[in-house]
């Protein structure tokens, strides 16, 4: 298990092309989960943890790791599930997500598998709300979960979505007549983090369950303008979705006449310097890590001028 990720610098030429690694792993029982592979530092089977006074009680402690004091959270017991016994078989994910690490206890990692997103679902209808999954996909013939952890993370530490005295400006949305901002992301969670902290800007917006869902509202939209910027002012697209990722709809959107002037921000968990880089290939404006509140409108601001300018 050691040398699982040791090759994932080869991965990167992957993104961009609509495809993904999902590292696969078990909970409790036999239902299996997936991780995106670039979300992964390190797997490791479970060190000896550190249990602290008032801590969350989703948290089954901390480890320190490489010199790093890290949390370990029981992914089976904060999605409702029993506990994790911390034996030998069970292992920890070491994971970064919104610019921080955090690490998964797991009963057991099997593999990484490489997949298309467009095999890759959005969960049943009939999950609800109190859902914990962003999307299925079917591995030898048996459904995998990949599962909503900014949901988890944000039911654990909950994220402000207050922007600052100085960065809010309703004037910015009064300027935009009756033109939208589209937000397309697959975590209902992460969708209303950044209306919640968009709406002092008095901005009107669009919501879009994935890269596909975006694409098919914005070319509907579309029919009859010259340009999609009549009618949208700007796209906020997380990465990772179902159906289509936002590298490769962003690449759709730069390829079409009637959508290309619309500036697309790229706003995601995902780390990594290969970012720069796709986010150059694919044509996008701007990339902001996910999440600070201030970033994202300062960055909105800037490219809503910039479009008005233009």
């Amino acid at each position: 298990m050691a040398g699982i990720l040791d090759s994932v610098n080869q991965r990167t030429q992957l993104v961009g092309q609509n495809r993904l690694e999902l590292l696969l792993f078990k909970l409790v029982g036999r239902q299996r989960f997936g991780i995106n592979v670039f979300k992964v530092r390190e797997v490791m089977p479970c060190p000896k943890l550190t249990l602290l006074p008032k801590q969350d009680k989703f948290v089954k402690g901390v480890a320190h790791i490489r010199g790093q004091t890290i949390s370990v959270i029981d992914l089976s017991k904060a999605t409702g599930g029993p506990e994790i016994v911390p034996d030998e078989n069970a292992f920890v994910i070491i994971a970064e997500y919104n610019r921080s690490v955090q690490g998964f206890l797991v009963g057991g990692v099997e593999r990484i598998i490489n997949i298309r997103w467009q095999d890759i679902m959005p969960p049943p209808e009939g999950a609800g709300k109190s859902s914990y999954l962003t999307a299925v996909t079917e591995i030898d013939n048996e459904m995998v979960s990949i599962l909503d952890v900014e949901k988890i993370l944000n039911e654990i530490n909950p994220v402000s979505t207050d922007l600052s005295e100085d960065v809010v400006d309703s004037s910015v949305g009064e300027s935009m007549g009756d033109r939208v901002i589209m937000i397309a992301d697959d975590s209902t969670v992460a969708r209303n983090q950044v209306k919640r902290a968009l709406e002092p800007l008095g901005l009107k917006m669009l919501l879009a369950k994935n890269g596909q869902d975006a694409l098919d509202q914005l070319n509907a939209i579309a029919e009859g303008c010259a340009s999609i910027d009549e009618k949208v002012a700007l796209l906020i697209s997380d990465i990772e979705m179902p159906e289509m990722d936002g590298y490769t709809l962003t690449a759709e959107i730069k390829s079409n006449e009637q959508l290309r002037k619309m500036p697309v921000i790229l706003h995601t968990s995902l780390s990594g310097v290969f970012n720069n880089a796709m986010v150059e290939k694919v044509g996008a404006e701007d990339f902001i890590p996910k999440f600070h509140p201030d970033e994202l409108a300062t960055a909105v601001k800037k490219w809503l001028k910039v479009d008005e300018l233009n």
